[in-house]
């Protein structure tokens, strides 16, 4: 009876043992549960925090690129617009710089054109005739000479004339030679159509066969420099007949 009885308590002591043993674990699940279904909702609010700083952080990163995008654009537009400007300074520079050089002797050329109508007027006053035929004086002065030569009479006046004649002209040829080195070239519209800015009229005469506004004659040449008139031709225009 008395083993029975222990037996019996053993039995109890084990079962109330097991119970509180699955109490334990049952209490440790629902705790378990409790602190995860508590747990959950903090961290996906953590989460969705993160994700909406991230977002944030994002979208100002996007912003301030889309800012540098436009600054860059706007850059590279000076630039270019800086690029152009530089270059045409550097071809206006170098045109004015060409005709600083070109028309540097504008008013010396000018100058110079007097002493050439002066050697012009010099030549055309000297008639062919006279140089191509000695004169009656010179003849006879050769042959008084043959009689009693003097160191003097060596020439007849003719050749001087001839000679005085052909320095007067090589000296108007090297001086226009000099002249088209630097673009000066001298011009004759005779026979062309007036223009003003080309032509200066000195008068104006009915001519029959001439078209009005025709020049007739150039009393003095003109003159250019490179593309600008340096001095306009003298001319005469024909005029309508009556």
């Amino acid at each position: 009876m008395q083993v029975f009885r222990s037996a019996t308590s053993s039995l109890s002591a084990r079962s109330v043992a097991r119970a509180s043993v699955a109490h334990r674990r049952a209490a440790l699940g629902m705790r378990h549960y409790s602190e995860a279904s508590t747990e959950t909702p903090a961290q996906e609010e953590k989460e969705g925090e993160k994700k909406d700083e991230g977002d944030a952080k994002l979208k100002a990163v996007e912003q301030k690129l889309k800012a540098k995008e436009e600054e860059v654009v706007d850059l590279t537009g000076r630039l270019r617009y800086l690029q152009a400007d530089f270059l045409n300074l550097q071809r206006n520079s170098a045109r004015e710089k060409e005709q600083t050089r070109d028309f540097a002797i504008t008013r010396f050329a000018g100058d110079l054109l007097e002493t050439v109508d002066v050697l012009s007027l010099a030549l055309k006053s000297v008639p062919k005739s006279a140089l191509s035929q000695p004169s009656a004086d010179s003849s006879s002065s050769s042959s008084s000479s043959e009689s009693s030569p003097s160191p003097s009479d060596t020439k007849p006046a003719s050749v001087y004339l001839q000679e005085l004649y052909t320095g007067v002209e090589m000296t108007q040829r090297q001086l226009l030679q000099t002249l088209f080195k630097y673009h000066v070239k001298p011009f004759d519209p005779t026979g062309d159509k007036f223009d003003p800015n080309r032509h200066e009229a000195l008068y104006q005469v009915p001519v029959p066969g001439k078209e009005p506004g025709t020049v007739i004659d150039c009393q003095m040449t003109g003159f250019t420099i490179k593309d600008r008139i340096l001095r306009a031709a003298q001319v005469g225009v024909a005029q309508e007949t009556s």
